[in-house]
């Protein structure tokens, strides 16, 4: 009986709180909405990497686009000139030359192979940096064109109820929340 009370008392109150009052003219349409917008932003994206940000007028990303790219590519130029150090130093031990600039620092040709095989590796990962950046650069673009049309529709209503249980016939309360797209 108690939790009856306290169901009764709850669902009067409930029933105070209003649900959103839909008046058509908030209601805003999607201007210009285009099915192939996320198609462009992608294939802009494409060409030039930015270029799809800006087309979904999203600037803030354009400096993350080219700080990722860009930290990527300088990445890659250093272990590849590291790589060429390494490879260039170990050719000229086989030849016979002592007068490469690791001459001091590195007794054993095994350390230069060592150093060469480190900087390819890292060169390598670079490279898919620079590749994951790029396509995700475009899906960002594409995403981002996508949800720009998505319809947020302000229809959001809260609805209690009173029910009776269908097996022991008890006043059962509840409250149904409709999301309508």
């Amino acid at each position: 009986m108690k939790y009856f009370l306290l169901s009764v008392f709850i669902l009067c109150h409930i029933l105070l709180v209003f649900g959103q009052q839909i008046i058509v003219d908030d209601i805003q349409k999607i201007e210009n909405e285009d099915p192939l917008r996320p198609a462009k932003a992608a294939f802009y994206s494409a060409v030039l990497p930015g270029l799809g940000q800006v087309y979904n007028k999203r600037y803030w990303k354009i400096p993350l686009v080219y700080g990722a790219i860009g930290t990527s590519i300088y990445t890659y130029d250093q272990n590849h000139k590291n790589y060429l150090r390494y490879r260039n130093a170990y050719k000229r031990r086989i030849a016979g030359y002592n007068d490469d600039e690791f001459i001091n620092l590195i007794a054993s040709t095994d350390r230069l192979i060592d150093g060469q095989e480190f900087y390819k590796r890292n060169r390598d990962r670079s490279m898919i940096f620079i590749l994951g950046f790029y396509f995700l650069n475009i899906l960002d673009a594409n995403i981002d064109a996508h949800l720009k049309q998505y319809n947020v529709n302000s229809d959001l209503t809260v609805k209690p109820y009173l029910n009776v249980a269908p097996i022991s016939a008890q006043l059962v309360a509840g409250m149904q929340v409709a999301l309508t797209f």
